[in-house]
């Protein structure tokens, strides 16, 4: 079969080399492939701690009616699932941009996830 011209133009009037943006999941199918993700590839101490800190983020955005606020958490944790399933997360440092952009809320929460890692760690040296 030949790919007529006006096949060809609009399969190539993309963004150029930008990539195509991913759709994004609903958080029922997101929210399970996170404890899969975690499921298959997390050590068991990084899964448990992951896994209660996913309940806890999905409990508390229940009830946002913001959409803006709604996308841009599920697109985040929709990258995190991807970056968990592709072992490209290790070693991997936070991004200052957003960093920068977090609340003073947020930034409490990560520290809190700072101390609960450093506490795991330190339990799992002393035995």
């Amino acid at each position: 079969m030949k790919p007529s011209w006006r096949l060809l133009a609009t399969a190539t009037a993309g963004n150029g080399l930008k990539p195509a943006p991913m759709a994004l999941l609903p958080p029922i199918p997101l929210y399970r492939r996170l404890f899969r993700a975690h499921r298959k590839h997390l050590p068991q101490e990084m899964r448990l701690l992951g896994d209660e800190y996913i309940k806890a983020e999905f409990r508390a955005h229940r009830d946002v009616d913001n959409p803006a606020h709604l996308i841009g958490f599920l697109s985040e944790w929709q990258l995190y699932a991807q970056k968990i399933e592709g072992d490209s997360w290790v070693g991997e440092k936070l991004d200052p941009e957003k960093v920068e952009k977090m609340s003073d809320q947020q930034m409490g929460q990560l520290y809190e996830l700072m101390q609960a890692i450093r506490k795991r760690r330190e339990d799992g040296s002393e035995e």
